[in-house]
């Protein structure tokens, strides 16, 4: 065990135990110092997305900095009303007596970060994790070198250093910060490291929130408007390549429809992806690349299966030196390929036919639940079968991904697509615990020194968990006979 991340944790814990996380003034601090922090380091975060993963500064802007940054304006505005302790209902059994919810930080918390969106994904949780009040751990991906840069190196700057921490590294890091006691993690990532991360906090019996993906299916109805149709592939076309080119968690995966519509659905998009993004590999635009070599002989390879490469019907090329591979159209390739069965995190789209649309019910829960459901329909009886006989984390018709952003709504999976949520007040709720607490008087006292009246009263007892209001009637007869047995004594 290396003790450099000992030594952090022991002295965040000593932050957290000093209680001046639990002010809302720090909290609005921190809150002020990260809008702050992307005010004047916006055109770095810019440069460092671009190296990384060759972003354009307005996806940089849109999927990263903007999303953090309305997140951290949402949060300065609602946390001291998150919280103000909630009201609770007390039995009138139990009069006079007041309940609350009160919620407390959990401690000392650690964020593991994925590469993919390396600057919205460390701060949007450590939003939550600030408005809370807990000391955090903050482990950005190694896999985007320069956004784990800027990070480490303007979050001391403006933020509290006694209690958000950056610490970079690889695997072993990791590793050795999972060896660890915390209150709990928050990891963003693949399934198959989701579940290391789950056991290792096994051992400890930490709470984790795991933030991890799948296959999004997006279904596609017959739209008899030819402009609901032109809007519908394009919001496709947008949800599936425009997040980082496909690698993004919640962005389309495939897309199910019926077989006669298909050829329109192949024509509409190859358009849209030459308006948006050009024709020539080596002039592509607006798109960003494979992360590195390793993901991009994943994606490659799914495509060199003879039977997925026969399906391909527009793309399909590549530029290995630049880890490109341009936005990919499958018509029905193999069900049991690779391409298929794991989530694709890349720029290559299959389109999957059917002979009735609702056939795309069955098709979606043969398989484990996805972190989104799209579907663009506007058949109400169809919407209502999509929501009653599916399970998902989120479901969002007519449009995709844009659920990301509702701080009003909860993010977070189902199943192997994840466990817990996030966004607004859900961030908050998921980095605090809500703690009952009831404030009982001392003023009544039932009790009888003659048995036919303790039966009497535990019957009243029974009935007054089934209809409370006679608690009150309880609480009379109650009082009726400890004033007879103090005037008996």
């Amino acid at each position: 065990m290396n003790g450099v991340e000992e030594d952090v944790l022991g002295e965040l814990t000593t932050t957290f135990r000093s209680g001046r996380t639990r002010s809302v003034a720090w909290r609005k601090a921190q809150l002020q110092a990260i809008l702050k922090l992307l005010d004047e380091n916006e055109e770095e975060i810019f440069e460092a997305l671009k190296q990384d993963l060759g972003k354009h500064p307005v996806e940089s802007y849109r999927d990263e900095v903007g999303v953090v940054r309305k997140s951290a304006t949402n949060a300065l505005r609602c946390v001291e009303k998150w919280m103000a302790p909630q009201k609770a209902p007390i039995p009138l059994v139990l009069f006079p007596a007041r309940g609350a919810v009160v919620s407390e930080p959990l401690g000392v918390v650690l964020i593991f970060v994925s590469w993919n969106f390396p600057i919205s994904l460390t701060l949007d949780p450590a939003i939550g994790a600030i408005s809370a009040g807990n000391t955090i751990v903050l482990k950005p991906s190694e896999l985007a070198p320069k956004c784990s840069s800027v990070l480490a190196n303007t979050i001391p700057r403006y933020l509290d250093p006694e209690a958000i921490k950056v610490v970079e590294g690889g695997q072993d890091v990791s590793e050795q910060l999972l060896q660890l006691k915390w209150d709990k993690i928050f990891f963003t990532g693949s399934p198959r490291v989701g579940r290391l991360i789950m056991s290792a906090a096994a051992k400890h019996l930490t709470p984790v929130t795991l933030e991890l993906g799948g296959k999004c299916p997006t279904i596609l109805d017959t739209l008899s408007s030819s402009y609901d149709l032109q809007v519908a592939v394009k919001r496709i076309a947008g949800g599936k390549w425009g997040p980082c080119n496909g690698q993004a968690c919640i962005g389309i995966d495939y897309v199910l429809v019926e077989t006669q519509f298909a050829p329109v659905l192949i024509e509409l998009l190859e358009k849209i992806i030459k308006s948006f993004y050009g024709e020539n590999l080596k002039t592509l635009g607006n798109l960003a690349r494979i992360v590195n070599k390793h993901h991009f002989d994943r994606v490659h390879n799914l495509l060199k299966d003879p039977k997925v490469a026969a399906s391909v019907v527009y793309g399909g090329s590549v530029d290995e030196e630049n880890m490109v591979i341009e936005p990919t159209i499958l018509l029905n390739p193999p069900l049991d390929a690779d391409i298929m069965a794991e989530e694709i995190f890349g720029p290559l789209l299959p389109i999957i036919t059917l002979n009735n649309i609702e056939e795309s019910i069955q098709f979606i829960n043969s398989r484990p639940k996805p972190l989104a459901i799209y579907a663009f329909t506007k058949n109400d009886s169809l919407k209502e079968k999509i929501l009653q006989e599916t399970s998902s984390g989120s479901l969002t018709f007519n449009d995709a991904m844009i659920q990301f952003i509702c701080d009003t709504l909860p993010f977070g999976g189902v199943g192997q697509s994840g466990y817990g949520r996030y966004h607004g007040k859900f961030s908050f709720d998921t980095f605090s615990h809500e703690k009952a607490v009831l404030h009982r008087s001392l003023l009544i006292e039932l009790e009888s020194r003659y048995p036919p009246w303790n039966n009497f009263k535990m019957e009243f007892v029974r009935l007054a968990y089934d209809y409370d209001y006679l608690g009150l009637i309880l609480l009379l007869l109650g009082l009726r006979g400890i004033f007879r047995t103090n005037r008996r004594q």
